[in-house]
């Protein structure tokens, strides 16, 4: 008999999603435009957010362990109570002489606090579902994440402006506890695992069984796992430095057109998580080389754009649908690359191994935007060689 996707419990996790980054999002805006109110400068907002990234890589593996060891349900109820209770009281200390330290530590807070929430978000899925359910409700999630960056930052930037920073702070509180009232009902099975002895011991004895299984064991995870972060290096690199280099500084044009941009950007990962979900049981592993392809191929009329006599609007048109095109491929790579790696590990280990994906992913990140920062301004005078240069990584 076919099981449902929205079984009980997935309906309460994406629901739980939906709050949470709904509420993430709003107090990400709202914090940006507060400092940058204060301090005059979106770097300051922008090194904050990066430095806060830290704890969340290094952390990520004991995230993992927990997620593996304890009991899943716990241990998100308690992490977003805890998010919910670290905005609250950040929101109680908040004042115009320690504003940028309460905030620093806020961001520092949260980003402990995930490191230990998204392997154990990744680690429930399989648990939850089953064969190319897997894949369709990754895409799910994917969209509920998609749809929510979208609207979000819109929202909030509507209610800063209307209240102010601390009610909208109130509101991410409520959405957070909202968030950890969902997960109270979801029921699942936990998996018995020996304790090891101490706690240092245990955390060796995890982390090397847990690196074996992908070097030794199974390469072809350890293989989707980097292909992952490539992917990541490569499209955040050109989304968020390239395009807004592309569209303000090469064709001229003012904010409105960029705004735009990000907004066919944000469509068209939704669109490539309902495909990804559409094309399950139908795309095999060996295609997911040609979506990698697909990226690059991508970029080739985006460059070959700044050759033809079609002004800077057609400039801009050409670019944005390319730009769209990569953003439709690599949504639907990382849904089927995540969902292979989760229905290939076992049980006792899937939320280290997804630990180490969100690490190594998020490492990605910033070195793709570092690299391709370089690039663009290496062939500033020459917009289509960089895309060029883009189209061979």
């Amino acid at each position: 008999m076919k099981r449902k996707l929205f079984s009980r419990n997935f309906t309460l996790l994406v629901l739980g999603q939906i709050s949470s980054l709904f509420g993430n999002y709003i107090l990400r805006l709202a914090l940006s435009m507060y400092v940058l109110e204060v301090t005059g400068s979106a770097a300051v907002f922008a090194g904050i957010l990066s430095a806060a990234t830290i704890p969340t890589i290094l952390l990520s593996p004991l995230g993992g362990i927990l997620a593996d060891r304890a009991d899943k349900r716990k241990v998100m109820v308690a992490l977003d109570a805890l998010t919910g209770t670290a905005v609250l009281c950040a929101a109680a200390l908040l004042s115009g002489g320690n504003a940028i330290a309460v905030i620093s530590l806020l961001l520092v807070a949260l980003s402990v606090l995930g490191a230990f929430e998204t392997p154990t978000v990744q680690a429930c899925i399989p648990q939850m579902l089953c064969g190319d359910d897997i894949v369709r409700g990754n895409a799910v999630v994917n969209q509920v994440a998609s749809v929510s960056y979208l609207t979000a930052p819109m929202l909030g930037g509507v209610l800063y402006v209307a209240f102010g920073l601390k009610p909208v702070m109130d509101i991410s509180v409520v959405c957070f506890f909202i968030t950890a009232s969902f997960e109270c009902f979801i029921r699942l099975r936990r998996q018995p695992m020996g304790h090891g002895g101490n706690v240092l011991r245990v955390i060796r004895h995890d982390f090397i069984i847990s690196i074996k299984f992908m070097a030794q064991e199974r390469t072809d995870i350890l293989k989707l796992l980097l292909l992952a972060a490539l992917s990541r290096f490569f499209v955040m690199g050109v989304t968020l430095v390239g395009l807004p280099f592309l569209v303000r500084t090469v064709l001229g044009l003012d904010a409105k057109y960029y705004g735009g941009a990000e907004s066919a950007l944000a469509v068209a990962t939704i669109l490539g998580s309902a495909a990804a979900g559409l094309l399950t049981g139908k795309l095999k592993t060996g295609g997911l080389s040609w979506l990698l392809a697909a990226m690059g191929l991508c970029m080739i009329p985006a460059g070959a754009a700044f050759l033809l006599p079609i002004g800077v609007f057609g400039r801009y048109m050409v670019n944005v649908a390319a730009f769209c095109g990569m953003q439709i491929a690599v949504s639907i790579f990382s849904v089927f690359a995540v969902s292979l790696i989760q229905q290939n590990t076992p049980g006792d280990l899937i939320g280290k191994v997804m630990a180490y994906t969100s690490a190594v992913t998020l490492c990605a990140q910033p070195a793709g935007q570092t690299v391709y920062g370089f690039l663009f301004d290496g062939f500033r005078e020459a917009g289509f060689r960089s895309i060029i240069v883009m189209s061979r990584s």
